[in-house]
């Protein structure tokens, strides 16, 4: 059965927030605000947070840094995935992944719809695997983030989640590539 076994320790996770947006400063950035509360409320430490415009290299840029962190397990990014010319994250993020996790996109959808109804198909949210790092590609509204966090996340951030979370594989991110290796060397 589906939920949280109290038997089982909360492991916190560094969770890093990128805020993509050509007009919000830090004190403008509601929807990373947002997640940054939830991250803190859930018992997760935020690793860092960056606020960029809607350019692909300098999205890019900025969760390649937090991939690379070995303080940061998860990035959130939030903005950027509707379908205007200045909306290029999943179209930045997704080549980054070795793995997509297409649940992710249908499970937020479906979650969403019960807030915004068909208004769902506006967003282009993904979620994958980059390096050892888990990333999600999520929409600007604050609406949007909360259903994020709320109908999914949460949960599947929080080690106590049965049956299956992604904290326990968090420690196997890499095994593609340390096989990669191997083989190279053989």
């Amino acid at each position: 059965m589906a939920g949280i076994d109290e038997g089982r320790p909360f492991v916190p996770l560094g969770i890093a927030v990128v805020t993509v947006s050509d007009t919000r400063g830090a004190s403008e950035d509601r929807s990373g605000d947002t997640l940054a509360a939830r991250i803190a409320e859930a018992g997760h430490r935020v690793s860092g947070r960056a606020i960029v415009r809607d350019e692909r290299e300098a999205l890019r840029a900025a969760v390649s840094g937090f991939v690379a962190d070995p303080a940061t397990d998860v990035v959130l990014t939030t903005g950027g995935t509707g379908f205007t010319g200045r909306d290029v994250s999943p179209d930045a993020i997704e080549p980054m992944f070795e793995k997509r996790m297409d649940g992710f996109s249908a499970l937020f959808h479906d979650y969403s719809k019960g807030t915004v109804g068909t208004s769902t198909l506006q967003s282009r949210a993904t979620a994958g695997v980059a390096g050892k790092t888990f990333v999600f590609v999520l929409p600007g509204s604050t609406g949007a983030c909360r259903d994020a966090w709320d109908g999914v996340l949460k949960a599947q951030l929080d080690y106590r989640h049965k049956p299956c979370n992604f904290v326990e594989i968090l420690p196997r991110l890499d095994e593609h590539l340390k096989r990669g290796k191997l083989r190279a060397r053989a």
